[in-house]
């Protein structure tokens, strides 16, 4: 009776009862247009929990191709937490452990550091086509995907080596929160982070202890490592708030997992900390508006840039801010792509038995792109990056880096003491 009771109130805690069967989520789920095996966000969603909670048999497998893009709840007008709803219901009833390749793929805090003490050799094995083709055999990441690469000197081994000393001279300090792919696999947006938020007049801090966000754990079914790390980051997260200092981040999935996923899914308390994070383009769009922090931008810049607002920064709601930042660089031509999921949807576009779905689903995306034919992609989202660049060629980078590029660092700086 107690377990019945919990499930209830976790579940009414999603809504489910409030889905009016109007099916406006099927119109816009990327994977039930694409893949015939998946029923679709109503039938998962709320269709299936109304059955699950009087009997778990009636949980189906075919919940593993929701992408988890949100899309589905961005849609619902009765506020319907769908996506949550089928990810509860792969946590609760799942019972098919992580496979190699999942494990692998999910644990970045592993994965990373190795992969970065050995970059050159694991880059340039992980580009050789016997090695993809191995790896689709073996362990089933699709031989087609191009592999992200690492870097040979983490974000955070340059950022203490280089620039903590310089950051106690700032009056305002943040604290960073900067993920696994500006840590091991781009550290340079780590950096230009660092400049553009130094140029305004913030000093940074490094979270002590920060652990990947658990997306990618959360997606493969490895939720007890999931909830250490998510408890590990809210722990560190409270320190920050108690000595004065905001957590901005760099990357949509990373924001919408620490304030959605984390108390929805897994069930950690971050109401303490929730109000306090906050992704960097909201964060600066705000200041600058306010007048607190005065931007000085670059005589002669030019770049015709299209922005592709990824499905996580829709949920959150905030493609906005984005939007109307970049929009304030002189010389910026900025296009608002039509809204299309990439369909990479972190690791599972990895998988071989989802590569093709994915490629089908993200196509519209990748057309849009190449017939604006823009300098480069805007976007936040890292796996978007990858997903776009390998499927167009298109440069893809994150507005924090266009910032970098865009402001006069050393006019800002002196226009904000």
């Amino acid at each position: 009776m107690e377990e019945i009771v919990m499930q209830e109130t976790n579940i009414s805690a999603k809504n489910f009862e409030q889905c009016q069967k109007c099916s406006l989520c099927e119109t816009v789920c990327p994977v039930m247009a694409n893949n015939p095996k998946y029923a679709g966000p109503k039938r998962s969603g709320p269709d299936g929990e109304r059955y699950r909670l009087k009997n778990g048999i009636f949980f189906e497998d075919s919940l593993k191709y929701c992408l988890n893009c949100k899309r589905c709840e961005v849609a619902c007008p009765s506020g319907v937490r769908i996506a949550d709803l089928i990810q509860q219901a792969r946590i609760d009833y799942g019972r098919k452990a992580p496979k190699l390749r999942d494990v692998m793929l999910a644990s970045t805090d592993q994965v990373g550091p190795l992969a970065s003490a050995f970059a050159p050799l694991a880059n340039f094995s992980l580009g050789l086509s016997p090695v993809k083709g191995l790896m689709d055999l073996t362990i089933g990441v699709d031989k087609h995907r191009t592999l992200p690469k690492y870097a040979s000197e983490t974000f955070v081994h340059w950022f203490k080596k280089n620039a903590a000393a310089a950051q106690e001279a700032f009056g305002k300090q943040i604290s960073y929160f900067h993920g696994c792919y500006a840590n091991y696999n781009y550290p340079q947006l780590g950096k230009d982070f660092v400049a553009v938020m130094n140029a305004f007049g913030i000093g940074v801090q490094l979270i002590d202890g920060e652990r990947c966000c658990g997306v990618a754990k959360i997606a493969n079914g490895m939720i007890a490592a999931a909830t250490r790390d998510a408890k590990i980051n809210i722990g560190a997260f409270g320190k920050s708030v108690k000595e004065g200092r905001d957590i901005v981040t760099v990357s949509t999935t990373c924001t919408l997992t620490l304030l959605e996923e984390y108390p929805e899914l897994l069930k950690v308390d971050n109401s303490a900390v929730r109000d306090h994070i906050s992704l960097v383009e909201q964060y600066l769009y705000k200041g600058i508006a306010s007048g607190a922090l005065k931007p000085v931008w670059k005589e002669g810049f030019k770049a015709r840039a299209a922005y592709h607002c990824p499905c996580h920064q829709e949920r959150l709601g905030w493609g906005i801010f984005t939007t109307e930042l970049l929009k304030m660089i002189p010389g910026m031509e900025l296009i608002e792509l039509e809204s299309n999921c990439c369909g990479i949807a972190g690791t599972y576009g990895f998988k071989k038995e989802n590569y093709k779905v994915s490629q089908a689903i993200g196509k519209p995306l990748f057309d849009n792109i190449l017939a604006v034919a823009p300098d480069y992609v805007a976007c936040e989202c890292e796996t978007c990056k990858w997903q776009i660049e390998m499927s167009t060629g298109v440069p893809v980078k994150n507005p924090v880096s266009i910032l970098a590029e865009a402001l006069d660092l050393e006019k800002t700086a002196k226009a904000n003491r």
